[in-house]
């Protein structure tokens, strides 16, 4: 498998707690951005747009300003809220993700759904930079939240980086996903203590 390429159709996932976390997942095992029609479904299941909204109009620059944004994030998460030292890089990640954060996110409104209930879309279609500055706007918030960012992890299942904010009880959330990373952990120390009882 050539570096970069993932095997299978692309499910996405949002366990770390934020949306700008979220994307940051977006990277393993490997680039899951890899064309215009995944961001498109990732955007539509995160939240950031209500489910129908019309997401034809993304293109390619799409695709670079949401990794653009997803290593900045990186940047900023790793070099200032989980490492004790930032990055040389970590002041000019933040001044780009602040001038991000600056731009309204989508705009919604009301209509009456076919049922005539009350249903939320948006007013227009959104635009690339609305979407990315309600990402950035998260990270904002996350990173100057004490609370939020002290309660930062990365996971600890093998070769996993994801990071998330720890919510649970005692802050003793130890994996990204109980599911995933938990339930692999959990069948490799089953493996071992079957080989140590056939040893």
């Amino acid at each position: 498998m050539a570096l970069g390429t993932v095997t299978g159709a692309y499910e996405p996932r949002f366990d770390a707690g934020r949306i700008c976390l979220d994307l940051l997942a977006t990277t393993h095992p490997g680039e899951r951005f890899d064309s215009v029609e995944v961001l498109c479904a990732w955007i539509a299941r995160s939240g950031l747009v209500p489910p129908g909204t019309p997401l034809a109009h993304a293109d390619a620059s799409w695709l670079v300003a949401f990794r653009e944004l997803r290593g900045r994030v990186g940047q900023l998460v790793r070099g200032g809220g989980l490492a004790p030292e930032p990055w040389p890089s970590y002041d000019i990640a933040l001044a780009q993700v602040n001038d991000l954060a600056r731009v309204a996110p989508p705009a919604p409104r009301a209509r009456r759904g076919e049922d005539g209930t009350l249903v939320r879309e948006l007013d227009q279609p959104p635009e690339c930079a609305a979407l990315l500055g309600a990402i950035a706007r998260d990270a904002v918030e996350l990173l100057t939240d004490p609370l939020a960012r002290a309660g930062l992890r990365e996971c600890e299942g093998d070769n996993c980086p994801i990071v998330y904010v720890d919510t649970s009880r005692g802050r003793r959330r130890r994996w990204c996903s109980s599911e995933v990373c938990g339930n692999r952990e959990r069948v490799a120390r089953h493996r071992r203590r079957a080989a140590l009882s056939r040893a």
